[in-house]
């Protein structure tokens, strides 16, 4: 893939209409190119403002009055072209009209299957947006909580995290700093420690060394966590040894 084709991409990646490959190239592209990231993020929030647009149905009568007045209207000829005779002018105005019929009805399907893809696109954008806004807002919840309890570690390569977790919200919040990015094709997993039984708290952003992530589930009874080096997608169980286990603030 070429820088020109890199530049292209902003509006299919801003509609998430890029393979994962186009996806990895484009943000690894991004992070020099601050034209393409600055496009790419305000096509998004355009995307995102389209789903939560309102529209209105044409009226019924809008359709027939189009065809009809297809059938009728004949193009003007180009300027300098000679008009045809009475004769031909009726011949050519029925092709003409057959012609301008079906190149319309084609454009309709095209644009309306355009529009289609579009408005799927902006919903999966504004439901993206949406379940963004809930999870910062649980976050500050749990933070934010009389109860929060935190507890801080070291881990490798001088990476720190500290975990955060609230009783009456009955949910945690890990916060990493300078995590070095896990091997290609692996991903960080976090886990609840269920007695020594290790239930699974979601996956942190492989591209993002400084995160806060909001481990998913309820706490319940849980009294500790942990992270392992997964395969991309995470695993149902730990595969590894973890990177790092601590119990959770009393």
């Amino acid at each position: 893939m070429t820088a020109a084709d890199l530049h292209r991409l902003t509006g299919a990646y801003a509609l998430h209409a890029v393979s994962d490959e186009e996806r990895e190239a484009f943000e690894h592209h991004c992070a020099g190119c601050e034209a393409c990231a600055q496009e790419a993020a305000e096509l998004s929030a355009t995307a995102a403002r389209l789903g939560l647009a309102a529209w209105t149905p044409a009226r019924p009568a809008m359709r027939e009055q189009v065809l009809r007045r297809i059938t009728t209207v004949r193009q003007e000829a180009p300027t300098g072209v000679p008009r045809p005779g009475p004769g031909r002018a009726r011949a050519g105005t029925r092709l003409l009209s057959r012609w301008a019929l079906a190149a319309c009805l084609a454009a309709a399907a095209a644009l309306g299957g355009t529009a289609v893809w579009q408005h799927q696109r902006a919903e999966d954008a504004t439901e993206q947006a949406r379940q963004a806004e809930q999870t910062v807002d649980r976050i500050a919840a749990v933070l934010a909580a009389p109860d929060a309890r935190t507890q801080t570690a070291k881990l490798s390569d001088g990476a720190t995290g500290a975990v955060v977790v609230s009783a009456s919200q009955d949910r945690a919040v890990f916060v990493a700093s300078a995590m070095a990015p896990p091997p290609r094709g692996k991903v960080y997993q976090l886990w609840f420690d269920d007695a020594g039984a290790m239930r699974s708290a979601g996956l942190m952003d492989p591209g993002r060394s400084d995160q806060t992530v909001l481990l998913r589930g309820a706490v319940d009874a849980a009294s500790g966590m942990g992270i392992t080096v997964e395969p991309a997608g995470g695993s149902p169980r730990p595969t590894s040894p973890p990177i790092a286990l601590w119990k959770f603030p009393a």
